[in-house]
């Protein structure tokens, strides 16, 4: 996943209304639902909605914020050479990127100034494994916390001290946790961490590519971990609740705690897995990072989706005890986190999405290639919280992980629309970052859905080109109606005229 460096492009291309482009079951009146309660405010983490990859520690991608909204948008384009999955604010207004460098993969910080979206500085970290490096969050000092190649727990801040009161990023803190990362495995560089989180008390909750699960004591500086199960892996972000800790192997729903001053299975529920990794999937296994949700708390409830042939599933639990919910047939194939918000859980599919690069233990995929076909579904939780009802479904093709806006009721993600109608691209899946074949003519929209019917309320022309290509990585809303997203090469910064 990578981006690129210092270029501004914007268009305000007139709105398309696209309702044409829907199919529709069971929708109801527009803009009639009422959505949350957002899940309650981690006090070690920046502000809700833009502290997280996910918006939030729960995972929730909803988000407190209006978005750009229906009319006219400035869509403004800064290169990188970098892909940027992860692009946050905090409470100082101040948007951070983490990429990945093009040429060789290294992660990178960029501040970007909240008015052009440019960069104004940046700094390189330690080179890890494909995924390293990609969950990273903000705390509550605005510092961007993550953890490099080195094996150490980092917080970076930043200031105006560099020459002349120019912004500048730096390492505030370094915090060694190889010995509880690696330690399950022969010690070494046998292991990666794959995401990190807070939890309510302050600990950061780290789980690793090989299903090492543990947390960083803040007290102490002292990190332990257990091995969750051998064999298993973790491919996405973790998620922290007053529940305890969701983490979502590729065999396997677990959910944490701390007990006795060591972690600690409070559940385990096997999902799923099915024959192989699907085509528009990075891994075996759920593509899901944990949601959770809920229409009481925010957080009664936890879903994610299994890797079911034909038809993959979302699979709701209760929080608290690991009971199913419900069991409901969504969509085809996602590498994406649903959306969470009162009784709704929204799936967008990322079925043929071309990877350029994979993680190395990605497996060949079955079928060998297919199209993109896209998708996107609402299944709501019956209000008596017993199974779950499917309330629309649309045919969006979305390229990006959607966010909901309770203060609105739109979600807003990125369509990718092929050059020739149908399918589209296939994936060179090896490379480089911008290898996609046969999407080199695709054009990208920024798309505005109504929550309550899954009908598309607008779209606008970003452009054209494997370089814009958002390659499903998260759009964060940011006060002021602005929306950052990540592409192949950059970020693009999408503001309400």
């Amino acid at each position: 996943m990578p981006r690129k460096a210092s270029r501004k492009l914007t268009r305000a291309v007139p709105v398309v209304l696209a309702a044409a482009t829907t199919l529709l079951i069971g929708a109801g009146t527009a803009s009639a639902d009422t959505f949350g309660p957002l899940p309650p405010a981690n006090p070690f983490l920046g502000p809700m909605g833009t502290a997280t990859m996910h918006g939030d520690a729960e995972s929730s991608d909803s988000t407190p914020l209006p978005g750009p909204g229906t009319g006219s948008v400035n869509i403004a384009d800064t290169p990188l050479a970098s892909a940027c999955p992860t692009i946050l604010q905090g409470s100082d207004g101040i948007p951070q990127a983490l990429c990945t460098t093009i040429a060789n993969r290294t992660p990178t910080v960029h501040l970007l100034d909240p008015a052009t979206g440019h960069s104004t500085a940046s700094l390189s970290l330690t080179k890890g494994s494909l995924l390293g490096g990609v969950y990273a969050y903000l705390d509550d000092k605005n510092q961007m916390v993550t953890v490099d190649g080195s094996g150490d727990l980092l917080r970076i801040g930043h200031d105006r001290g560099g020459p002349g009161g120019t912004w500048r990023l730096f390492v505030a803190s370094r915090t060694d946790i190889t010995a509880a990362v690696s330690g399950h495995c022969g010690g070494g560089d046998c292991d990666h961490v794959a995401a990190l989180m807070p939890d309510q008390q302050g600990r950061v909750w780290f789980a690793t590519d090989n299903a090492s699960a543990g947390y960083v004591d803040p007290a102490t500086g002292q990190a332990q971990s257990i091995v969750l199960a051998p064999g298993e892996g973790v491919d996405n972000s973790i998620s922290t609740a007053p529940e305890g800790v969701a983490i979502t192997t590729d065999h396997a729903q677990y959910l944490l705690d701390a007990v006795g001053g060591a972690p600690h299975i409070v559940w385990r529920q096997a999902y799923d897995r099915g024959p192989a990794r699907k085509p528009g999937q990075l891994s075996w296994g759920s593509g899901a990072s944990p949601t959770f949700f809920g229409p009481r708390t925010g957080t009664e409830y936890l879903a994610i989706t299994d890797n079911a042939v034909p038809t993959e599933n979302l699979i709701v639990y209760n929080s608290a005890t690991g009971s199913q919910v419900c069991t409901t047939p969504a969509i085809n194939g996602t590498e994406n986190s649903p959306i969470g918000s009162g009784n709704s859980v929204f799936v967008a599919s990322t079925y043929g999405y071309p990877y350029p690069a994979l993680p190395a233990n990605a497996g060949p995929s079955r079928p060998s290639g297919a199209p993109i076909t896209g998708g996107m579904t609402r299944i709501d939780v019956n209000p008596d919280g017993n199974g779950c009802t499917v309330k629309w479904s649309n045919n969006v093709r979305s390229s990006a992980v959607p966010r909901l806006s309770v203060a609105d009721g739109k979600i807003y993600t990125v369509a990718r629309e092929p050059a020739l109608g149908g399918g589209s691209s296939g994936s060179a899946a090896q490379g480089g970052f911008i290898g996609s074949v046969g999407g080199a003519a695709d054009s990208y929209r920024y798309t505005v859905i109504d929550a309550s019917t899954g009908k598309v309320d607008a779209q606008q022309n970003i452009g054209t080109g494997a370089q814009l290509d958002t390659l499903q990585m998260v759009g964060t809303i940011a006060p002021g109606k602005v929306q950052y997203q990540g592409t192949v090469t950059g970020v693009l910064r999408i503001a309400s005229r």
